[in-house]
């Protein structure tokens, strides 16, 4: 579309295209109102050629061995039916002998005879086109015999003037038809456009933190189609507005008791005097700053993850690669060097439609906490469910309790012990990941140990 158009209105456009329509039609239906009225106009004057000369032709009457003609007066008023043309008549007996007509010097002669006793022909009468009829009337007489020809001419102008006055009689209404179904479709298309402005008026006068969705009951279904659209993105911005409100809560809420214990400890290493005391008091700053670093760690990932679940398109991604690139980090041995982790997969692969960053760092997220509040050794795995696929870590300790376990990932899940706090995190981020891919964290516990899973919609591989 070009720069012109692209300011253009919709009503402007739609007009436009109307009214290049009319053109059009009435271009064509012009076209077709000339042609036809051109042969009204040839047929009703041929008509009253053929009459004149029919008129003629019945005067002819044989005397003394040749034609002798007695010009009929209703000839001459058929042909003044056209007042303004010019008229011709001649009449030609045997081997085209000149019997009588108007001017013998300016003889129109017809075309070669042949074809029944009339014929119609065209031809220049005193440099003017003109329209003639020839008849032809047999005569077997004693005294006479062969025929005799009659030409009868006019010129065109009666018949250019009814063909015009038969265009003016039929493309004037037209115009006029024309002009009203322009105004009603001017009319019909404000009226239909009015729902548009009413939406434009309620953006308009809404509040910018507003993201509710637009009643669409009352609108036509092409606008409701736009609508329900808008509704959707809409949605999508307040979930995004929603997610990032969410993290800053959760960011100062978490934040505030380590950033006050650190504080603590750093006043405390500043007025011990007592080298042994000062030293415990920088061990417990320094564990309390690990701590902060790691909780840092998980609320910005956690404020990754939301931001790609809505903004990274889904691919296919085999659960058996997550659970292999998380044992190839080798993040495990920092948080627990001495624990021992196996990986568990199989030959099949065990596809999901993600993605695959936020689900890595769900699955790290689960193998942190196996790591950290379970007992080894501790495993992890993929594996196909029916119409599931689940990424698991199971360790061989006895999981928290059931009470804790219904907590788990809910917000501000966290007390002053690092332990709650950090698995609190940490799974939060499991379940917004599970809840972005229409999945679940699913819990178990059992005679070998506690498992925590993350179960998503299975997808077929594709070839």
């Amino acid at each position: 579309m070009s720069d012109a158009g692209a300011g253009r209105s919709l009503v402007s456009r739609v007009l436009a295209t109307v009214l290049a329509i009319l053109v059009l039609g009435g271009v064509l239906v012009a076209g077709s109102i000339w042609w036809n009225g051109r042969q009204a106009a040839r047929q009703s004057y041929d008509r009253l050629l053929l009459g004149a000369a029919s008129d003629i032709a019945e005067s002819i009457r044989i005397q003394e061995g040749r034609p002798l003609v007695d010009l009929p007066v209703s000839a001459f008023e058929l042909l003044a039916q056209a007042p303004d043309d010019r008229i011709y008549y001649s009449v030609l007996g045997p081997e085209g002998r000149f019997v009588t007509g108007l001017d013998p010097e300016q003889r129109v002669v017809p075309p070669a005879r042949g074809g029944g006793p009339i014929r119609f022909f065209d031809a220049p009468l005193d440099g003017e086109p003109a329209r003639f009829v020839q008849l032809t009337r047999r005569f077997v007489e004693r005294d006479f015999s062969g025929p005799v020809d009659i030409v009868v001419g006019q010129t065109l102008r009666a018949r250019r003037a009814m063909t015009r006055e038969l265009m003016l009689d039929a493309l004037l209404p037209m115009a006029v038809a024309g002009v009203f179904l322009m105004v009603i479709a001017s009319l019909v298309i404000r009226s239909a456009l009015r729902p548009l402005e009413a939406l434009v008026e309620d953006l308009s006068g809404r509040d910018p933190y507003d993201l509710t969705p637009m009643p669409a009951d009352r609108l036509p279904r092409e606008l409701q189609v736009m609508l329900g659209a808008m509704n959707r993105f809409m949605g999508r911005l307040d979930g995004q507005v929603e997610a990032m409100r969410t993290l800053i809560s959760d960011t100062a809420h978490q934040l505030r008791t380590p950033v006050a214990a650190i504080r603590v400890h750093a006043d405390t290493a500043l007025s011990e005097t007592d080298p042994a005391t000062r030293r415990r008091a920088l061990d417990r700053l320094l564990t309390r700053t690990r701590s902060l670093g790691t909780l840092l760690d998980q609320l910005l990932s956690r404020a990754l993850v939301v931001h790609r679940t809505d903004s990274v398109p889904r691919a296919p991604v085999d659960l058996r690669e997550i659970a292999l690139e998380i044992m190839e980090r080798d993040d495990h041995a920092v948080l627990s060097p001495e624990a021992e982790l196996r990986l568990e997969i199989g030959e099949d692969p065990v596809m999901v439609r993600a993605d695959a960053f936020s689900l890595g760092e769900a699955g790290r997220n689960l193998l942190g906490n196996a790591l950290r509040h379970g007992r080894p050794p501790v495993s992890i795995g993929a594996t196909r469910r029916g119409a599931e696929a689940v990424l698991w870590v199971c360790d061989s300790g006895p999981g928290p309790d059931d009470g804790v376990i219904a907590l788990l990932g809910e917000r501000f899940n966290r007390s002053t012990a690092s332990r709650e706090q950090s698995t609190g995190i940490g799974l939060s981020i499991v379940t917004a990941v599970a809840t972005a891919f229409d999945g679940r964290v699913e819990m178990t516990r059992d005679e070998h140990g506690f498992c925590a899973s993350l179960v998503l919609p299975a997808e077929e591989e594709t070839s």
